[in-house]
C-alpha cells in the first residue's frame, strides 16, 4: 500500500448530507401522512393546489405564447444564457416594473428559475447558519424548508384573523435579536389572501428602520387585488429600509411551470454594498439562471401583453372569492377570513361544534374520504384548525365542492 494512502475505509457507507437531511417540505410532512382515500362514488374535487392551470379556466393570454413560438423558431435562444439572465431580459423587467418612488434598472435584477429559486437566493446570501429569520405564520411552507436546509433558525411572527391577517408587529419586534439576520414578508399573502394596507406597510417598515432589519418582500401576487385594495409595493414606500423583492411570472400571467423569477435590488443607501450584489451573482451560478426561451420572450410577454388579461384575471378570481365568501359563510362550524387578493381564503373552524373533529387535520382527511374534496390543513402553514383553500376552479365546480362540505359540516354538526 501506498505511504500516501491513508484511506481506511473498509466498506461502503453512503450517507446523505446533513443539508439534505435537514431539508424537509412542511407542506409533504403533513399531507403524505394522510392515509384516508377519497370517496370512490365521489369525482375528486382539488382545492389544494396554487396552480391556476389546473383546471383550465385560467390561461395565458395568446400574444405571450406566440412569442415564445416565435423564439422558438428563431434558434437564437436555444443556449447557456448568463447566469443573472439576459441583459435584454432584465432590461425588459426594469422598464416594466420601476417606479420613481423605487426605481431600478437591469443592474438592479437577478433573474431566478421562478420566484422560489428567487426566494431561495435571497436567504441563501442574507443568512448564515446560525442566523435567525423571521417569518409569517401563517406563511408560504417553503420560507422554513429554505431556511432550514441552510441551517437557519426560524423565528414565526403572527398574523393577526381578526385584522384581516395583518402582521402582529409588536411580537415581530420581540423576536429581533443580534442574530436576525432579515424577515421576510409576503404581500398578497399565501395562504391569507390578505392585501396590507399603505399604512401598516409604513408600520412595518418602522419596525425594519428602529432595529436595522433588512427585508425580503415576496410580491409574487402583485396586483391581483380585489375592490377596494390596493397593492403597494414595499419600495416604493421607504428611502431608508433595503429590500431585495421578489415576483415572477407564475401567478399573474398564470404560468408557473415556465419557471421564471426575479429578485429587485432595492438599496438606495448602499446598506447591502457591493457584497450582497455579489453574492447574489454567485449564487445565480449555482444553476446557470432559468429557461433561455421565456427569457427571449419576456419583453413581448411583459410589455404586449393587453391590459383587458391582466383585468379578466382579476374580475374571475374576485367573482370566484365572492362566491365563495357568500356559501361556506353560511355553513355551520366555519368562519371565513374574507380574502382582498391573491387566489386563496382562509377558513376557521370552530371544533367546538364538531362531535368528533378535533382539529384540522382530521376535518381534512375526513372531508377527503367522505366528500372527495381535497384542501390544505391550516396546520402546514402553522396555523392549526384553519383550512385553505383554492379558489381558481371553475364557479360550478366551487359550488359542487362547497355544496359537499356543506352537508359534510351538517353531518358532523353536535
Amino acid at each position: 500500500m501506498s505511504a500516501h494512502n491513508c484511506n481506511s475505509r473498509q466498506s461502503w457507507k453512503v450517507s446523505a448530507s446533513i443539508v439534505a437531511k435537514r431539508t424537509s417540505n412542511p407542506i409533504r410532512a403533513i399531507v403524505d401522512h394522510i392515509k384516508v382515500k377519497p370517496n370512490v362514488h365521489k369525482s375528486v374535487i382539488s382545492l389544494a393546489l396554487g396552480d391556476p392551470t389546473l383546471f383550465g379556466n385560467f390561461k395565458i393570454h395568446q400574444s405571450c405564447t406566440d412569442a415564445i413560438i416565435k423564439q422558438l423558431n428563431s434558434f437564437q435562444s436555444n443556449g447557456y444564457p448568463p447566469s443573472t439572465g439576459y441583459q435584454h431580459a432584465r432590461q425588459a423587467v426594469a422598464d416594466k416594473f420601476t417606479l420613481p418612488e423605487a426605481p431600478v434598472t437591469a443592474q438592479d435584477i437577478i433573474l431566478a428559475s421562478g420566484c422560489s429559486g428567487a426566494l431561495d437566493m435571497c436567504i441563501a446570501v442574507l443568512c448564515n447558519e446560525g442566523d435567525n429569520i423571521l417569518l409569517p405564520r401563517p406563511g408560504f411552507s417553503l420560507y422554513q424548508t429554505c431556511a432550514d436546509s441552510k441551517g437557519v433558525e426560524v423565528r414565526y411572527y403572527d398574523l393577526l384573523p381578526e385584522n384581516n391577517w395583518e402582521m402582529d408587529l409588536k411580537q415581530l419586534e420581540s423576536l429581533i435579536d443580534d442574530r436576525t439576520a432579515t424577515v421576510v414578508m409576503n404581500n398578497p399573502s399565501n395562504p391569507c389572501g390578505s392585501v396590507f394596507s399603505k399604512q401598516h406597510l409604513l408600520d412595518f417598515l418602522a419596525v425594519c428602520e428602529r432595529n436595522h432589519l433588512p427585508v425580503i418582500a415576496d410580491e409574487i401576487y402583485c396586483d391581483l387585488v380585489f375592490s377596494g385594495n390596493t397593492f403597494y409595493p414595499l419600495a416604493s414606500l421607504t428611502q431608508t429600509v433595503p429590500v431585495l423583492a421578489v415576483g415572477g411570472l407564475a401567478k399573474k400571467y398564470l404560468v408557473p411551470g415556465w419557471r421564471l423569477g426575479w429578485i429587485f435590488i432595492h438599496d438606495r443607501n448602499d446598506i447591502f454594498a457591493a457584497e450582497v450584489r455579489d453574492g447574489l451573482n454567485s449564487l445565480s451560478q449555482l444553476i446557470l439562471g432559468p429557461n433561455s426561451l421565456i427569457q427571449a420572450a419576456l419583453r413581448d410577454i411583459l410589455h404586449n401583453t393587453e391590459d383587458s388579461f391582466y383585468d379578466d384575471t382579476r374580475v374571475q378570481l374576485e367573482a370566484n372569492a365572492k362566491l365563495s365568501t357568500e356559501i361556506l359563510s353560511r355553513v355551520p362550524g366555519l368562519r371565513v377570513i374574507v380574502p382582498q387578493g391573491a387566489m386563496y381564503v382562509m377558513i376557521g373552524i370552530d371544533v367546538a361544534q364538531f362531535k368528533d373533529i378535533p382539529n384540522d387535520i382530521v376535518f381534512t382527511e375526513k372531508l377527503l374520504g367522505e366528500e372527495s374534496v381535497m384542501c390544505l390543513p391550516g396546520s402546514v402553514f402553522k396555523c392549526p384548525n384553519f383550512i385553505r383553500i383554492v379558489f381558481t376552479a371553475p364557479p360550478e365546480v366551487l359550488e359542487d365542492a362547497y355544496n359537499r362540505m356543506a352537508e359534510f359540516c351538517v353531518r358532523h354538526h353536535i
